[in-house]
């Protein structure tokens, strides 16, 4: 993932967005948080003057950084999905810190009882992470700014949807690594003319609007927990 030069005056901002996050209100179901499990994994959350992001610090290096995966990032998608709150649970019962579906549980052999612990639902979240890298094939030399929104519009939308938007880009000539040319396609996905030809797998899709939002916010928090918080 790139390294972003920002100015020490994000921190600031970043600081109040953190402590907004534990403030926000919120319209998902929550469980009591003694039932995820919060304290069996081996990594205790940390007191107001020991973190930088958020209490789950600790947490987010000891599984990422193994995993191969920045822990800024991974914070940063925690801060959109659930503002650190691990005991939410949405409508459509995602789960946790990174609001983990039931199926992605599933595919990694999990039970479903056990995925908002907080250890394993950031554990499922890096492996999610790597199986969509591996399955976008990008090129070699695809720049990292497009490279993360790719890759986060694949977490967000799912990948299916994002490898229709590629194969698009490669029918009409363009370039499938290119977030921007994604980005159109999966706007023109919401099109019958479109999500009917022959080279989509995935039919229609019409959440592109959230998609960009979602990565524009993760990207946001990304470069400012960078600015905050070195490796």
């Amino acid at each position: 993932m790139f390294e972003p030069m920002f100015k020490k005056t994000a921190a600031a901002l970043a600081v109040l967005l953190v402590l907004a996050a534990f403030w926000a209100s919120d319209t998902s179901t929550a469980t009591d948080p003694a039932e995820t499990g919060i304290f069996s994994s081996g990594y205790s959350l940390l007191s107001d003057d020991d973190y930088v992001i958020s209490p789950y610090d600790e947490l987010m290096r000891g599984i990422c950084e193994p995993e191969g995966h920045d822990w800024r990032l991974m914070s940063a998608i925690a801060y959109h999905e659930s503002r650190f709150r691990s005991y939410l649970v949405s409508p459509r019962g995602a789960r946790g810190l990174m609001q983990i579906m039931p199926s992605v549980a599933r595919q990694f052999g999990v039970p479903v009882e056990t995925a908002a612990d907080p250890t394993t639902n950031v554990w499922l979240a890096c492996k999610l992470l790597t199986r969509i890298e591996e399955g976008l094939y990008m090129a070699y030399g695809t720049p990292d700014e497009d490279r993360l929104r790719i890759v986060l519009a694949s977490y967000n939308s799912g990948l299916g949807h994002v490898n229709d938007a590629r194969r698009l880009a490669r029918f009409y000539g363009e370039n499938p690594d290119s977030w921007e040319v994604v980005k159109h396609y999966l706007r023109m996905k919401s099109r019958p003319e479109f999500y009917r030809h022959r080279v989509v797998k995935c039919g229609r899709f019409a959440g592109s609007r959230q998609t960009q939002a979602y990565v524009d916010d993760v990207v946001e928090h990304y470069r400012i927990y960078c600015c905050m918080a070195e490796r």
